[in-house]
């Protein structure tokens, strides 16, 4: 009946060593308050002085995803008053953004759908409020951090579409290397605008804001909960009363929404050209530097390459972590299918918890080289699960090492193995008769016995040639 409207604005820190208006060093962690200066603090006749790295960054991003890159922007003071925000004024930028009218492409089943992103701006983040007991402190070591905003357009359907979207920007960033992206320590957060309107009609209706949500979940759950919430008051008659337009907070306990604060328009911060900084005018280098392989062109160059399914390649650019930790093992010009299987699938099944492919206990090395005593016979893909399953527990083992513990080296010895194919040849004289006699598919039964006769130790390869030049 209903139709959700969405659109997001993504805040991430740029990963620059500095502020963006002053050589203080960005920080996460750090004793509050530490990395501060008069420029941060905002006291009397500290002025900014714009980071270039943070603009570069902008720049690539805009790149990225096809915008145009204004050749001049401004930076505006958007004022409001709060604690961690010492100036009382937010250094932004408003009317003359330095990256506008980009795209991305999300994949939900067989669609591609395009999500126009509206602007990306750089501002300085503010402080942070820490809430104890029947007091508030304030730390503004993250104050002046750079950030990048990336305003979507109002494109997104559902709860799923807008994880989808960010889950390719987050993407994105990380390739480009301009952020970490960690949202768990906020340098990705976002906020959700959520409006609701008949199935069919294209009118927009008010929308609430749900501020600084840290995890694709809470997205979700957040989202969901909205549309519940809009959907009731819609039905029973209250729309008007209770869809105001608002920020919400999300309560991440219960996963339900509650009013924070009224939500101002853009008037009401009263923008105007920041007086002590110039109109930023890019270089031309910066519009010409090279970017790196992005998750899109990485995915095509697997599948074209390297033979790899779209489903696989899709799982290998959901991180940068990931396709780093698989680039490593292709280096080694292993079979891609088998570093593929064993990575996605083997290695990345036992990562559970706080483990991820960032701090797993085997790294590209170790995983190649159980990869590569697969491809030479030394071990049986399943005595290979066994081998990983133990080192993973075992880091100080090697693969050799583990392999030689475990007793599971297969035997490629022509003697040996010739040896039992003898012996079961002679016990089942009568089916061998029956072989010869045209009943092929008693080949996998001998296979079969001389594997088990062998205790799984011999490699099936050489099992099945040497059984076929006895039985002739």
């Amino acid at each position: 009946m209903f139709e959700l409207v969405i659109g997001l604005e993504v805040h991430t820190q740029l990963n620059t060593k500095t502020k963006i208006f002053c050589s203080c060093a960005t920080s996460f962690g750090e004793e509050p308050n530490t990395n501060v200066c008069p420029t941060c603090l905002a006291l009397p006749g500290a002025l900014p002085v714009l980071n270039e790295e943070a603009v570069k960054k902008a720049v690539s991003f805009g790149r990225a995803v096809n915008a145009k890159i204004n050749q001049t922007s401004v930076f505006n003071r958007k004022n409001y008053f709060y604690p961690d925000l010492p100036k009382a004024y937010q250094i932004s930028q408003f009317d003359i953004p330095i990256v506008e009218n980009g795209e991305l492409f999300i994949k939900l089943g067989e669609e591609n759908k395009r999500i126009g992103i509206t602007r990306a701006h750089l501002e300085e983040d503010a402080g942070k409020n820490i809430h104890e007991a029947s007091f508030s402190k304030v730390d503004l070591n993250r104050s002046g951090t750079p950030l990048l905003e990336i305003v979507s357009e109002p494109d997104l359907r559902s709860a799923d579409e807008a994880v989808a979207y960010l889950k390719k920007l987050h993407s994105i960033i990380r390739f480009l290397d301009i952020s970490d992206a960690n949202m768990q320590e906020g340098s990705f957060r976002c906020d959700v605008n959520v409006s609701i309107r008949p199935k069919g009609d294209e009118k927009f209706y008010t929308r609430v804001e749900i501020k600084n949500l840290n995890s694709f979940r809470f997205v979700q759950k957040a989202i969901e909960y909205e549309l519940a919430r809009q959907s009731a008051a819609w039905e029973d008659g209250t729309y008007a009363q209770v869809v105001v337009q608002e920020t919400r907070l999300f309560n991440t306990t219960n996963l339900t929404t509650r009013s924070m604060r009224g939500k101002e328009d853009s008037a009401e911060y009263r923008y105007f050209p920041d007086p002590d900084l110039l109109p930023v005018v890019l270089k031309p280098s910066m519009l010409e530097a090279s970017l790196p392989e992005l998750p899109d062109e990485k995915k095509a160059r697997y599948m074209s390459e390297l033979g790899i399914k779209e489903s696989d390649a899709e799982v290998l650019i959901t991180s940068l972590e990931l396709s780093r930790f698989f680039e490593s093992l292709i280096a080694r010009k292993l079979s891609p299918k088998l570093c593929v299987t064993w990575l996605t699938t083997e290695l990345m099944g036992l990562l559970k918890g706080e483990l991820t492919i960032e701090n797993s206990p085997i790294n590209a090395n170790k995983l190649g080289d159980l990869i590569a005593r697969i491809e030479d016979g030394t071990i049986s893909a399943k005595a290979a699960k066994e081998v990983l399953a133990f080192v993973f527990e075992n880091v100080n083992f090697s693969i050799d090492e583990a392999i030689d513990k475990l007793g599971l080296k297969q035997v490629s010895d022509d003697l040996a193995i010739e040896k039992i194919i003898v012996e079961v040849l002679e016990k089942n004289a009568d089916k061998v008769a029956e072989y010869k006699n045209g009943k092929d598919k008693l080949f996998g039964f001998f296979v079969g016995q001389v594997m088990k006769e062998g205790k799984g130790a011999f490699n099936p390869a050489k099992v099945n040639e040497l059984l076929k030049a006895k039985l002739g």
